[in-house]
């Protein structure tokens, strides 16, 4: 048998040699930020409330005569008015008439006593001698009670009178502002009807309403910063707090004095809505930069950064802010990394350079 000779040829090196990928390029971080460890500083306690200003104490200054008119008003809203000073006056015609006929029957009484004293002392004396008979002595001693009561009768009906008459005129019962007048020139005011209504001693007072958590936290004496609808800023002393909560609300009050004197006098009118802050001491609390929390759909974010490059958004609770840096209440460690610039570019699971630290304060 012949041998035959089998050349085989053989392919170019890699014909057949299977395609290998390339390797997938590394991720591109979506930012370079900066980080921020949080920190404990001390910061300004501070109790937020709001509440309506009143008067301290209104006075309602009425008419204690009837069937009069009116003939004079002396005073107006807005009046700074003094006490005893008159603000309005009655006519005084038939008062002062009573007054003269009460006067002449108190010397029609006292010259009839004159008589009878002197027969009674005259009895008394006839008695021990045997002169007068005891009906006798009675019947003067009786008309020297009944003269002597009818004096006492007559001063009473005087010094009524001469009060009605002294009631004509409408006066302050304490120093103080007038807010509101309702006595008008020629009117026939019923007895006991309202002229004048006046704040006391130009005292207001800011009437603020706590919670039953809160009241407990404030006392007296202490100082209360107040701010009004235009922005004007004063400053009051907490007087009184309510001794009682409301138990369907769960609300107390408490009562802050404000200034009188000053420069803050007149800002504040009753009626005027105001919100005021009580402050409390410092008290340790747990910060991060301003710029580290994100706001996003009502809710407050920020991002901790983990040892693979890469954030995670952590929802947070905050309080207060101090300067650039806010409390942050919950939702966060001590320890975490949490980025500041850049923080409001990122999304949940985004892969960041991280630039430089920046120091807690």
């Amino acid at each position: 048998m012949t041998a035959v000779a089998l050349t085989l040829a053989l392919p170019l090196s890699g014909a057949f040699s299977a395609d290998v990928p390339d390797a997938a390029p590394a991720p591109r971080p979506a930012l370079t930020v900066s980080v921020a460890q949080p920190a404990r500083v001390q910061m300004l306690q501070r109790l937020v409330a709001n509440g309506d200003i009143a008067a301290w104490q209104e006075a309602s200054v009425g008419t204690a005569i009837g069937e009069q008119r009116l003939v004079e008003v002396r005073a107006d809203v807005g009046d700074a008015v003094r006490a005893g000073q008159v603000l309005a006056v009655f006519d005084d015609g038939m008062p002062r008439a009573e007054a003269g006929q009460a006067r002449a029957a108190l010397l029609e009484a006292e010259a009839a006593a004159v008589e009878a004293v002197a027969n009674a002392k005259r009895a008394r004396t006839l008695r021990e001698t045997g002169a007068m008979s005891e009906q006798q002595v009675i019947q003067f001693l009786t008309a020297e009670k009944t003269a002597l009561a009818r004096i006492a009768s007559a001063k009473a009906t005087l010094a009524a009178r001469e009060l009605r008459l002294r009631h004509t005129r409408v006066l302050a019962l304490d120093d103080g502002v007038i807010s509101a007048r309702s006595a008008t020139v020629g009117a026939v005011a019923a007895n006991g009807a309202e002229l004048f209504r006046m704040i006391r001693q130009g005292r207001l007072e800011w009437r603020a309403r706590l919670t039953e958590a809160e009241i407990g936290r404030v006392h007296v004496g202490q100082t209360v910063a107040l701010t009004l609808a235009d922005g004007s800023r004063l400053t009051g002393r907490l007087r009184m707090v309510a001794p009682t909560v409301d138990p369907q609300t769960r609300f107390g009050l408490v009562y802050v004095d404000l200034p009188v004197s000053g420069a803050e006098a007149g800002l504040a009118k009753a009626g005027m809505f105001a919100r005021g802050e009580f402050e409390l001491g410092e008290v340790e609390a747990l910060t991060v930069p301003q710029q580290a929390v994100v706001v996003r759909e009502a809710f407050s974010y920020v991002f901790s950064v983990g040892g693979d490059g890469r954030v995670a958004q952590l929802k947070v609770g905050t309080g207060r802010r101090a300067g650039d840096r806010v409390e942050i209440v919950e939702g966060l460690s001590e320890d975490a990394q949490v980025v500041v610039a850049g923080a409001g570019f990122l999304n949940d699971g985004d892969l960041v350079r991280i630039a430089e630290a920046v120091p807690a304060r």
